[in-house]
């Protein structure tokens, strides 16, 4: 599992700086962040991290349409 999610984060973090899109930097960031609270808490990490990128992304996609 942990596996899964340094390759996940990786390839967020690649499309982020490939793109400059706030929507995508949201999600890997709200993944991330996610991952770790959940980690953090005796809870799934995988859940975490979906739940975190859910945020990120709609939080990185507001960010867009405001700026």
């Amino acid at each position: 599992m942990k596996t899964l999610l340094s390759s996940v984060v990786g390839i967020s973090m690649l499309g982020m700086v490939v793109s400059g899109c706030g929507t995508i930097f949201g999600a890997g960031a709200g993944a991330g962040a996610g991952a770790a609270v959940a980690a953090g808490t005796g809870h799934d990490v995988g859940k975490g991290a979906l739940i975190g990128a859910g945020v990120g992304g709609a939080a990185g996609a507001i960010y867009d349409i405001v700026k």
